[in-house]
C-alpha cells in the first residue's frame, strides 16, 4: 500500500472517530433533540474540559484490528502516568515506559486519554475509550494503520467515569 494511500487511510479513520465522538458529545449535549437545554442534558453531561482522574483504575484493551491486531495490553493508571503491559500477543515481552496523560470525559462513559512522554509531554498515543459500549479506537503517531479493538475495566478507581 503507498504512502499516500496509508496516510488518506489514516485521516479517513482519525476523522470518522471524531465524527462519532463529537457526535455523541452533540447528542449527550441536547443538540438535535427538541426540548433539550442546550449545553446540558437530563443525564447531567454539560460540556467540560475539566481531566479526569483515573488513579486506581486497570484497564485492559484487545485489538482486532490495525497495527495492533492481536495484541491485548493492560494499562494501569495512577493520578499522573500509566504503564502499559503486553498481557498477549506479538508484542509480550516488550517493555513500555511509563507515560503521563491526560484523561478527558467526552460523552457518556466515554473517556479521551493521551498518553503523553515525560520529558516534553508530546502525545506518544490517544485513545477514545467508550465503556458503555466497550470500543476503544487507538492512535499511535508516526503508526499506520491505527487500532480498534474492545476495551474493559480490570479494576475501578475511587473516581466514577461519568
Amino acid at each position: 500500500m503507498s504512502g499516500l494511500r496509508r496516510r488518506t487511510l489514516m485521516v479517513v479513520a482519525i476523522t470518522a472517530a471524531l465524527v462519532v465522538a463529537c457526535g455523541a458529545v452533540a447528542l449527550a449535549n441536547g443538540h438535535g433533540h427538541p426540548g433539550h437545554k442546550r449545553g446540558h442534558d437530563h443525564k447531567g453531561f454539560p460540556p467540560s474540559v475539566a481531566r479526569f482522574d483515573l488513579s486506581g483504575y486497570k484497564v485492559q484493551t484487545r485489538y482486532t484490528l490495525g497495527t495492533n491486531a492481536g495484541n491485548t495490553f493492560e494499562q494501569t493508571y495512577t493520578a499522573s502516568s500509566v504503564q502499559g503491559v503486553p498481557v498477549e500477543g506479538p508484542f509480550v515481552g516488550t517493555v513500555f515506559p511509563p507515560a503521563d496523560y491526560v484523561a478527558l470525559p467526552i460523552a457518556h462513559k466515554t473517556l479521551y486519554v493521551a498518553w503523553l512522554r515525560p520529558s516534553d509531554h508530546a502525545i506518544i498515543d490517544a485513545f477514545v475509550m467508550n465503556f458503555k459500549t466497550g470500543v476503544v479506537f487507538d492512535y499511535a503517531p508516526g503508526e499506520s494503520p491505527e487500532s480498534s479493538g474492545s476495551v474493559r475495566l480490570l479494576q475501578r478507581g475511587p473516581n466514577r467515569i461519568p
